[in-house]
Order: structure tokens, then C-alpha cells, then sequence
């Protein structure tokens, strides 16, 4: 029954407390900021009626000190203090660009790069169809080309972030390779 944070995400995390005081008997003086930056502290006033409150626009991977501070009119209530650390971002690849398509060929990109990730997989297949087939590129690089293709064929392009903590998102977009030359 004291200050803790829950609904825990990249950047954002609900804060319940227990009710000390009323809207008539006070308010509470809320304070957090990165636990290893102190000066970078924010405050808050918050009604008395509240016993919850979203913080949000916070820093991935961050541990905050939060301090509520219930300033009654009435009695004194010690502060109540938490420590909550936010999750790694884990965004989905939000772009994904084809580019110099040949008859056999084609180059994929993707955005943004990103260090929670460990790898990235590449999976393509002609449309329609069920075959497809696995690239696996390493988690530094946003480009691959994708060989050996049939000419004037479309394809669906998925690209997958597997994420360090075993997570994956992924993204797909299409592509067409270009007509083959006559006599191959």
C-alpha cells in the first residue's frame, strides 16, 4: 500500500499511491527525474483527490527516482519514494525501401537502426505463393540485396527486428523485378 508504478512502457508509467488526502486537506508535490542525472528533476503539483497520474515523454531504459510528497493542511505524512525503470524502445522498422530492382534482383533497406537490436531477418517470397525463403543480417546493417529472383515477378518483402530481449516486430512492403531480357 505505498507509491508504486505500474502500465511500465518505453517512455511512459502510471504511478498509484495510496489516498492520504483530500482535495480539501492538501495536495501532493510530486518529484522524479533520472536517478543518475539529479539535476535533471522535474515537479509536479497534483491534486489531492488524485491517487494516480501517467508520467510520460520519459528516456528508454531509464531508472527514475519519483518522490510524492503529500503537503497537508492537516498532519504530516512522510514521503513516499519509488524507483522505476522504463523498458528498452523497441520500435518496428519503420520504413522499408526497395531499390535498383533487376530481372534477378533487388536491394532492401530499412529505418531506423537501432542497438536493442541483434538481427534482422529478411523473408521474401513471390506473390502469390507460399514460398518463401530467410535472410538473417546482422543487427548493425539496414541494407541487404535479395539475388537469384525471377524476372517481372512480384514479391512480398518482410523485413524482421529481432530484438536483444527475444522480442520481434517487422514491417513488409512489396516488390517487382524488372521484365528479363529477351534470350535468357
Amino acid at each position: 500500500n505505498r507509491l508504486h508504478a505500474t502500465d511500465v512502457t518505453s517512455s511512459s508509467f502510471r504511478l498509484v499511491w495510496p489516498k492520504l488526502l483530500s482535495q480539501e486537506t492538501g495536495y501532493y508535490s510530486l518529484e522524479y527525474g533520472p536517478a543518475a542525472e539529479p539535476a535533471r528533476k522535474r515537479t509536479q503539483q497534483v491534486s489531492g483527490a488524485h491517487t494516480s497520474l501517467v508520467l510520460s515523454d520519459l528516456a528508454p531504459q531509464t531508472t527514475y527516482e519519483v518522490a510524492l510528497v503529500p503537503e497537508s493542511n492537516v498532519r504530516y505524512f512522510p514521503p513516499q519514494t519509488a524507483r522505476v525503470t522504463t523498458l528498452a524502445e523497441e520500435i518496428s522498422p519503420v520504413q522499408v525501401l526497395i531499390s535498383e530492382s533487376g530481372p534477378h534482383s533487388f536491394h532492401v533497406s530499412w529505418a531506423p537502426v537501432l542497438d536493442s537490436v541483434a538481427s534482422y531477418q529478411i523473408l521474401y517470397g513471390p506473390l502469390p505463393g507460399n514460398s518463401v525463403k530467410v535472410l538473417e543480417v546482422d543487427g548493425r546493417h539496414n541494407s541487404t540485396v535479395v539475388e537469384h529472383l525471377a524476372p517481372n515477378t512480384t514479391y512480398l518483402v518482410t523485413v524482421t527486428a529481432v530484438y536483444k530481449s527475444g522480442k520481434e516486430k517487422s514491417l513488409s512492403a512489396k516488390a517487382c523485378t524488372q521484365e528479363g531480357e529477351r534470350g535468357e
